[in-house]
């Protein structure tokens, strides 16, 4: 077993979201996940020229934090992330690292015309926020299209996966971390 910090950026008017992807998070993954504030201003990732955010600078201001004991650090936030050569991100990890960054912004069904749908940005959330957490265990993309490796280009690529790892990528988790 091993400890997971989960930080809400943006999220205040979510509780319930949170509640639900600790005790999914807690059964996906050998891990205690633990709730935390942000130790930095999420403003400073802002970028204005494109009106997003920047996952990466994200990454680098949760890797800042050093009395955490956790050695995993999951930010999930409520706005738009981008990465440098991309119009938009899902999230992003350190590979082999121990930050990751979910963003449940365009995992909303609202974000496409869509009337919102609770149940179908929850199952998204698990999807994208178990895929980040597997890029820290040094896990690539997976060519298995029901794993939750599978690379996510667009919102529909996250549906057609299932939450878990497949027998290849599963193996890989590690039980323990120090």
């Amino acid at each position: 077993m091993w400890h997971l910090d989960l930080v809400p950026i943006y999220l205040s008017d979510r509780p319930r979201l949170l509640t639900e992807l600790t005790v999914a998070l807690e059964r996906a993954l050998p891990v205690t996940v633990h709730v935390r504030t942000p130790w930095f201003d999420p403003e400073l990732s802002f970028d204005p020229t494109r009106g997003q955010y920047s996952s990466t600078r994200v990454l680098r201001y949760l890797l800042d934090e050093r009395s955490s004991s956790s050695p995993r650090v999951l930010a999930v936030v409520g706005v738009d992330l981008f990465a440098p050569v991309l119009t938009y991100v899902f999230g992003e990890a350190q590979l082999d690292g121990r930050a990751a960054v979910v963003s449940i912004h365009r995992l909303r069904p609202e974000a496409y015309g869509l009337p919102a749908d609770d149940r179908l940005l929850f199952g998204r959330l698990l999807k994208e926020s178990v895929h980040e957490l597997g890029h820290t265990f040094g896990l690539l993309h997976c060519t298995d299209g029901s794993c939750v490796m599978h690379a996510s280009t667009y919102v529909e690529d996250i549906d057609l996966k299932s939450a878990e790892f497949c027998m290849d990528c599963r193996g890989s988790v590690p039980t323990t971390i120090t």
